[in-house]
Order: C-alpha cells, then structure tokens, then sequence
C-alpha cells in the first residue's frame, strides 16, 4: 500500500480512537461527538479501500 493508503489509515485510526473514548469515558459524555468521530472514521476507512483498490487496478 502506498504512504496515501498509510496516512489515511492512520487517521481513521485516531478517528476510531477518538470515537471510542468518547463513548467509554464517563466525563467526557458527549454522544453526538461519538457518533461525529465514528462516522469519520468510517469515511477514512472507506477512502482507504478505495486506495488500494485503485492501486491494485491494472493501468490502461
């Protein structure tokens, strides 16, 4: 995978992170931030396949 694929997997690391603290740690409480992290870390996600897919795509 190329260093795109790699940053963007990253970020929907910290995106995923960020999502699961908000939902796990009682003082923050902020579930519109969940569900707001979690949808992002989605998109990076999907934007991650859509990398490697292009990358494994034959050229024309």
């Amino acid at each position: 995978m190329s260093e795109d694929g790699w940053l963007l997997g990253g970020t929907a690391l910290v995106w995923a992170v960020l999502a699961a603290a908000y939902a796990l740690v009682p003082t923050f409480h902020m579930p519109g931030a969940t569900l707001l992290w979690g949808a992002g870390a989605l998109v990076f996600l999907v934007l991650v396949l859509a990398v490697r897919r292009a990358e494994r795509r034959p050229p024309r």
